[in-house]
């Protein structure tokens, strides 16, 4: 059984470059167009998978449409190493997918259409359930039904099973939501969001990462991109650097975080070992195009982490 259960949304990402965004209005020329395999629950399981770099640690939950996307999406997943025995595919639906627009200085928006992924219900609780036998981690989002996610969270917590939220995106929450998670790691603008603290750098991050804390989970790391992260924990708190690298793309930044966050958890790290596993991630992930191609392996996430004790 897999050590770590991810259950989120699953897209095809269509990445679109170009020195500037358009106006409105504006018919602007792109310099670059590709495809790949998305979703934040979908990146967060491929980013587990390629640091763990164990056959059958993780395990997918989600839905995907039965059009050529889907099955693109599947046979990606599994190339990755991970485990999608319990991705279903919905009749008469198209899978999700995700608009991605870069600019010159790699800062990226995204436009989602959920698809499939928006009627994920009952089928994949009862999925999640039965992953969860043996799991370790369980990595959810924010991108499908949050009643889905919450019962999820439920049964993951009831089992003594560390809970990670990611709290994206940004969405109105049922009251107890944040608390159901271990930990909850949202970026600046989602941590601003939910604190009501405007997260600017480290000072006000560690006042947002207070506040959220006090809503329940047991430990929150506010995520700065180049800065690093804030953490507000029992075990420790304070400000984390990150590794200084040449930025190719953001996109799938936090997904490797989350990714590699749950893989050092499963192995038994404390939180600060496990973060440092997770900022070598992201800081590899940010050095390559693409989402889950930019995805590192183990290899290379501890080569960082030599050169740089």
């Amino acid at each position: 059984m897999a050590a770590i259960v991810v259950i989120g949304g699953i897209n095809m990402d269509l990445f679109m470059e170009a020195e500037r965004f358009p106006k409105p209005g504006e018919t602007y020329e792109g310099t670059h167009f590709s495809t790949g395999g998305g979703g934040k629950g979908a990146n967060q399981a491929v980013a587990a998978a390629r640091v763990a770099g164990k056959p059958g640690a993780v395990e997918m939950i989600g839905q995907v449409g039965d059009d050529f996307f889907g099955q693109e999406l599947l046979a990606s997943m599994r190339s990755y190493g991970v485990g999608v025995d319990h991705v279903r595919v919905a009749s008469g639906e198209a899978s999700g997918v995700a608009l991605i627009f870069s600019d010159a200085s790699r800062q990226n928006c995204v436009l989602p259409v959920y698809g499939a992924n928006s009627s994920c219900g009952p089928d994949q609780v009862r999925d999640a359930k039965a992953a969860l036998r043996r799991a370790k981690v369980l990595l959810v989002q924010q991108e499908i039904s949050l009643d889905v996610t919450r019962q999820c969270m439920e049964a993951a917590r009831a089992s003594g099973i560390t809970v990670v939220l990611d709290p994206a995106p940004v969405r109105q929450t049922p009251e107890g939501f944040l608390g159901l998670a271990d930990i909850v790691h949202p970026n600046q603008v989602e941590a601003t969001e939910i604190s009501g603290v405007e997260v600017t750098g480290i000072e006000s991050a560690a006042v947002a990462a207070a506040a959220i804390r006090k809503l329940g989970p047991r430990a929150v790391i506010v995520k700065l991109g180049p800065d690093g992260c804030y953490v507000d924990s029992a075990e420790f708190s304070g400000h984390v650097p990150t590794h200084r690298v040449k930025v190719v793309a953001t996109v799938a930044a936090g997904d490797a975080f989350a990714g590699a966050l749950a893989v050092g958890l499963s192995e038994g790290k404390n939180l600060r070992a496990s973060i440092a596993l997770a900022n070598a991630t992201g800081a590899l992930c940010v050095s390559k195009p693409g989402a889950q191609d930019s995805m590192p392996t183990r290899d290379e996430v501890d080569a960082l982490l030599r050169s740089r004790s």
